[in-house]
């Protein structure tokens, strides 16, 4: 039972750490909208993979686990798409059930965890919820409770703190949110991991400071949403630097993908650097699947163009349309969003 939990425990994690020039395409359509754009298919091609309508899953040796993660990312997803409102809360709905919430954020007692508690409370504000009250949990105040005296967000967990850089700026973009605002500390503590050439690791205090793509990128729209600009600029300065002459983005020294190279395009335009944006963006469209594809693939966003692969394309999908649509996380909002999950009209 023990290891069973553990496993299920680092899943849950990984799966936690794993965030105006619209391009169209003409032969596009569907019952929604007379133009689809490229984010709304994906948006809708993402829906239609949600298990039961409503959430995502990991397998692990055969085993199906719940993926909050994953499940908020689409979440998000649909929030900057601006379709499948109803699947957003179908599968938010799911996410906030007592016993897949608290697998996901720990009991709030012997276990919290930082990251996982910003990111469904963001979630929540993105949808226009009170993350004050979530089935009688305020994560609001449960996650300020895990804010340490130098101003990092640390998990409270006998598996060990894993909170990283995703921690931090998810619960600076939360409480940014909150009447009380981002704590001035927190944001500092932020600021302060920086590496040396304007980049932010993943995780603090290495021996050797190494920027991180998707890290930074995550950074960079925090930084901003607390009132550091020039940090937040300094992050953006590094991501235009390592950006591929395809437009794409990579981690260390890998293929150019989806994953990265969405987050790093949101934090681009969330930070107006609009010619490295259109770069990103055209570099995502190029991996998205058209009427050549298979009619069960189209609109999705394959991870890296190597070959449609099914097990990655929900993740690269969800991140893609952050860069494809450009609205960061400061500004995400599901407010007026249409139901359903719209798909290519191919000939």
């Amino acid at each position: 039972m023990v290891v069973r939990r553990s496993r299920h425990r680092l899943l849950a994690l990984l799966c936690g750490v794993l965030a105006a020039l619209t391009l169209t395409t003409p032969a596009v359509a569907a019952p929604e909208r007379a133009a689809l754009t490229r984010p709304e298919a994906a948006g809708g091609w993402l829906a239609r993979q949600l298990v039961d309508g409503e959430r995502f899953e990991a397998v692990f040796d055969g085993v199906a686990y719940p993926d909050q993660g994953l499940t908020l990312d689409a979440v998000f997803a649909f929030a900057a798409t601006g379709v499948a409102d109803d699947h957003g809360a179908d599968a938010l709905a799911w996410v906030t059930r007592p016993d897949i919430r608290d697998g996901y954020l720990g009991d709030g007692v012997s276990e919290a965890y930082a990251g996982a508690t910003a990111k469904l409370a963001l979630a929540v504000q993105v949808r226009g919820g009170d993350p004050a009250d979530v089935g009688g949990v305020d994560l609001i105040a449960r996650l300020r409770s895990l804010q340490t005296p130098a101003g990092r967000f640390s998990d409270r967990s006998a598996y060990g703190d894993y909170s990283n850089a995703f921690s931090q700026s998810f619960a600076l973009l939360a409480l940014d949110r909150t009447a009380a605002g981002a704590p001035p500390a927190a944001a500092a503590w932020l600021a302060g991991t920086r590496c040396p050439d304007g980049g932010f690791p993943l995780l603090p205090a290495q021996p050797v400071c190494t920027s991180d793509v998707d890290a930074t990128a995550l950074a960079a729209q925090a930084l901003r949403a607390a009132d550091r600009p020039a940090d937040a600029a300094a992050g953006l300065r590094w991501l235009v630097s390592v950006q591929r002459a395809d437009g794409g983005f990579a981690n260390a020294g890998g293929t150019p993908n989806a994953n990265s190279t969405g987050l790093a395009a949101q934090a681009l335009r969330d930070g107006h650097r609009l010619p490295a944006w259109a770069r990103a963006r055209a570099f995502l469209a190029g991996l998205q699947v058209g009427c050549a594809g298979a009619p069960a693939d189209r609109g999705a966003v394959d991870f890296d163009g190597g070959g449609f692969d099914p097990a990655t394309a929900p993740r690269a999908t969800a991140q893609a349309v952050l860069g494809l649509t450009g609205i960061g996380y400061a500004r995400l909002s599901a407010a007026g969003a249409d139901p359903g999950a719209p798909a290519l009209a191919c000939p």
